[in-house]
């Protein structure tokens, strides 16, 4: 079967491998649809992702339809279609018996720590898979796990009716977040330097846009909300800058969600946090977050039109990286198809 490997940071091949066969009762081998390119996928590629492991096959965004099923498994049959849910938690550490495997301490992550979707065929744990409905086409199932990251996102922030929340960044995370917090009864407000991406977020619901380049991202915010500042803001910018402005910019009383793996210091005077008693929190991964988003796409209120940029055969993954990273300000989604 085909596959694609990351065989060292800036080496990406295609290559061949035998079909995986089924080891546990529990297990499940999939063929695989679609496969999704991250951000976090690039990083990989460029040596810039902090947990990976080489080599490795990339891809922790895929869907496929199942085409056998170990003894035990009673939830899934031959051809049912299912997403992936990618990461493995071990169930019996404090995180986990908080309920939160997404931060596992022996956390593994399919395409990170253990090869991920870009197969042909995969074997994951039943406890793993979600089935979706027939209605759904493969290359919107496909954005069902980037959206439980926006959906993660407005869960760890608390989300509430009426909040006024500041999504900064309007990348791929940043747009799922917006979605989210909409269907969260929230009004928006979203920044960013690119104003094709900004229009983009309008026609997704956005209620405001700030070009942050144009201008001054905190006095705006604060213009738009009366002085006040946003209830939630979701950095999805990622960078020294944008977690510092996060403080600046969030309402007393507020929480700010940071979604960023950089290694850079912010510089935070404690006194910021305390006058306004913020809350800041950590948004990784996701839990329990797919069927939620599948609820919300199999009931149609998630819109994804212009959603994915570009679609690629897998004999064309190469091309399609160079794609991802020549064009990265503008590029939502692009989906490797294996078929």
């Amino acid at each position: 079967m085909k596959i694609g490997v990351v065989e060292k940071p800036g080496v990406l091949k295609r290559a061949e491998r035998d079909v995986p066969s089924i080891k546990q009762a529990d297990e499940v081998l999939i063929k695989v649809k679609r496969v999704g390119i991250c951000g976090s996928d690039i990083h990989i590629f460029h040596g810039k992702n902090p947990f990976a492991i080489y080599p490795r096959v990339w891809g922790h965004e895929f869907v496929g339809e199942v085409v056998e099923t170990g003894s035990a498994v009673t939830k899934v049959k031959q051809g049912a279609r299912v997403v992936v849910e990618p990461i493995m938690y071990c169930g019996t550490c404090y995180a986990c018996r908080q309920g939160r495997g997404n931060i596992c301490e022996h956390l593994q992550v399919m395409g990170v720590h253990r090869d991920g979707g870009c197969q042909e065929y995969v074997v994951a744990p039943e406890a793993n898979l979600h089935r979706l409905p027939d209605s759904l086409p493969w290359d919107e199932a496909v954005l069902i796990e980037p959206f439980t990251i926006g959906a993660q996102a407005c869960y760890r922030g608390n989300v509430q009716k009426g909040d006024v929340v500041l999504v900064m960044g309007a990348g791929t995370i940043g747009l799922t977040a917006l979605q989210m917090t909409k269907l969260a009864g929230a009004t928006v407000i979203v920044t960013d330097v690119v104003p094709e991406k900004l229009a983009y977020a309008k026609s997704r619901g956005a209620d405001y846009l700030i070009n942050a380049k144009a201008e001054n991202m905190i006095e705006k915010v604060r213009e738009i909300t009366g002085g006040m500042g946003s209830n939630v803001t979701i950095d999805a910018v990622c960078n020294k800058k944008s977690f510092e402005d996060s403080i600046e910019v969030t309402s007393a009383a507020g929480r700010v969600v940071e979604l960023s793996f950089n290694e850079i210091p912010s510089e935070i005077a404690p006194v910021n946090l305390i006058k306004k008693e913020l809350t800041i929190c950590g948004s990784r991964l996701q839990t329990k977050r797919f069927p939620v988003v599948i609820d919300y796409l199999t009931k149609g209120q998630i819109s994804l039109a212009g959603f994915v940029t570009k679609t690629y055969p897998i004999e064309q993954m190469i091309d399609a990286f160079e794609y991802v990273d020549a064009n990265s300000a503008s590029v939502r989604k692009v989906v490797i198809t294996m078929e």
